[in-house]
Protein backbone atom coordinates (compact mmCIF):
# COMPACT_ATOMS: atom_id res chain seq x y z
CA UNK A 1 0.00 0.00 0.00
CA UNK A 2 1.08 3.53 -0.73
CA UNK A 3 1.12 6.01 2.14
CA UNK A 4 -1.40 8.74 1.45
CA UNK A 5 -0.57 12.41 2.00
CA UNK A 6 -2.75 15.48 2.34
CA UNK A 7 -1.01 18.85 2.71
CA UNK A 8 2.19 17.07 3.82
CA UNK A 9 0.28 14.93 6.33
CA UNK A 10 1.12 11.26 6.36
CA UNK A 11 -2.36 9.83 6.71
CA UNK A 12 -2.06 6.33 5.61
CA UNK A 13 -2.46 3.87 4.50
CA UNK A 14 -6.22 4.11 5.06
CA UNK A 15 -7.74 0.91 3.79
CA UNK A 16 -10.70 -1.41 4.34
CA UNK A 17 -8.09 -4.19 4.54
CA UNK A 18 -6.44 -2.57 7.59
CA UNK A 19 -7.60 -3.09 11.15
CA UNK A 20 -10.48 -0.95 12.36
CA UNK A 21 -13.12 1.15 10.67
CA UNK A 22 -11.93 3.72 8.12
CA UNK A 23 -13.00 6.69 10.25
CA UNK A 24 -10.96 5.34 13.20
CA UNK A 25 -7.94 4.89 10.95
CA UNK A 26 -8.24 8.59 10.03
CA UNK A 27 -8.62 9.59 13.70
CA UNK A 28 -5.53 7.57 14.62
CA UNK A 29 -3.54 8.99 11.70
CA UNK A 30 -4.39 12.60 12.63
CA UNK A 31 -3.46 11.94 16.26
CA UNK A 32 -0.18 10.40 15.10
CA UNK A 33 0.59 13.48 12.98
CA UNK A 34 -0.11 15.78 15.92
CA UNK A 35 1.97 13.69 18.33
CA UNK A 36 4.85 13.66 15.84
CA UNK A 37 4.72 17.45 15.57
CA UNK A 38 3.85 17.51 11.89
CA UNK A 39 0.53 19.16 12.78
CA UNK A 40 0.96 22.13 15.08
CA UNK A 41 -1.74 23.96 17.07
CA UNK A 42 -3.62 26.27 14.73
CA UNK A 43 -2.70 24.25 11.62
CA UNK A 44 -5.48 24.07 9.07
CA UNK A 45 -6.91 20.63 8.39
CA UNK A 46 -7.99 19.60 4.90
CA UNK A 47 -11.67 20.08 4.10
CA UNK A 48 -13.96 17.05 4.27
CA UNK A 49 -14.12 16.92 0.49
CA UNK A 50 -10.37 17.24 -0.11
CA UNK A 51 -9.52 14.61 2.48
CA UNK A 52 -12.22 12.22 1.24
CA UNK A 53 -11.00 12.53 -2.35
CA UNK A 54 -7.35 12.09 -1.40
CA UNK A 55 -7.96 9.07 0.84
CA UNK A 56 -10.60 7.58 -1.48
CA UNK A 57 -13.20 7.38 1.28
CA UNK A 58 -16.68 8.84 1.61
CA UNK A 59 -17.48 12.29 2.95
CA UNK A 60 -19.43 10.59 5.73
CA UNK A 61 -16.29 8.72 6.82
CA UNK A 62 -14.26 11.93 7.04
CA UNK A 63 -17.12 13.74 8.78
CA UNK A 64 -17.31 10.99 11.42
CA UNK A 65 -13.53 11.12 11.98
CA UNK A 66 -13.55 14.91 12.34
CA UNK A 67 -16.54 14.77 14.70
CA UNK A 68 -14.69 12.28 16.94
CA UNK A 69 -11.55 14.44 16.90
CA UNK A 70 -13.60 17.53 17.68
CA UNK A 71 -15.42 15.78 20.52
CA UNK A 72 -12.02 14.88 22.03
CA UNK A 73 -10.92 18.52 21.76
CA UNK A 74 -8.13 17.71 19.32
CA UNK A 75 -9.51 19.83 16.47
CA UNK A 76 -12.10 22.60 16.20
CA UNK A 77 -14.22 23.99 13.39
CA UNK A 78 -14.96 27.60 12.53
CA UNK A 79 -18.05 28.04 10.40
CA UNK A 80 -17.02 29.24 6.96
CA UNK A 81 -13.30 29.22 7.80
CA UNK A 82 -12.34 25.57 8.17
CA UNK A 83 -11.06 23.03 10.66
CA UNK A 84 -7.94 23.54 12.76
CA UNK A 85 -5.76 21.72 15.28
CA UNK A 86 -6.68 22.79 18.80
CA UNK A 87 -4.12 24.36 21.12
CA UNK A 88 -4.75 21.42 23.45
CA UNK A 89 -4.70 18.84 20.65
CA UNK A 90 -1.01 18.04 21.03
CA UNK A 91 -1.22 17.69 24.81
CA UNK A 92 -4.29 15.45 24.65
CA UNK A 93 -2.78 13.27 21.94
CA UNK A 94 0.56 13.09 23.76
CA UNK A 95 -1.14 12.18 27.05
CA UNK A 96 -3.02 9.34 25.38
CA UNK A 97 0.15 7.99 23.74
CA UNK A 98 2.04 8.35 27.02
CA UNK A 99 -0.59 6.30 28.82
CA UNK A 100 -0.51 3.55 26.20
CA UNK A 101 3.30 3.50 26.23
CA UNK A 102 3.44 3.37 30.03
CA UNK A 103 1.03 0.43 30.08
CA UNK A 104 3.07 -1.40 27.44
CA UNK A 105 6.32 -0.77 29.30
CA UNK A 106 4.84 -2.03 32.57
CA UNK A 107 3.71 -5.20 30.83
CA UNK A 108 7.14 -5.65 29.24
CA UNK A 109 8.92 -5.18 32.58
CA UNK A 110 6.59 -7.69 34.23
CA UNK A 111 7.12 -10.19 31.41
CA UNK A 112 10.88 -9.77 31.74
CA UNK A 113 10.77 -10.25 35.50
CA UNK A 114 8.53 -13.30 35.07
CA UNK A 115 11.20 -14.66 32.71
CA UNK A 116 13.85 -14.12 35.39
CA UNK A 117 15.56 -11.07 33.89
CA UNK A 118 17.24 -8.61 36.24
CA UNK A 119 16.65 -4.86 36.13
CA UNK A 120 20.08 -4.53 34.55
CA UNK A 121 19.07 -7.01 31.82
CA UNK A 122 15.84 -5.11 31.22
CA UNK A 123 17.66 -1.77 30.96
CA UNK A 124 20.15 -3.27 28.54
CA UNK A 125 17.28 -4.56 26.36
CA UNK A 126 15.54 -1.18 26.48
CA UNK A 127 18.70 0.69 25.50
CA UNK A 128 19.21 -1.73 22.62
CA UNK A 129 15.65 -1.12 21.39
CA UNK A 130 16.10 2.66 21.67
CA UNK A 131 19.13 2.48 19.38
Amino acid sequence: MVEQSVNNLRLGPISPASDGPLYQQIVDAVKREIAAGRLQPGSAMPSFRVLAEDLLVSLITVKRAYEDLEREGIIFRRQGLGTYVSDKGHDRTRDAHLSITTTALRAAVQAGRDAGLSDRDLLRLLRKELE
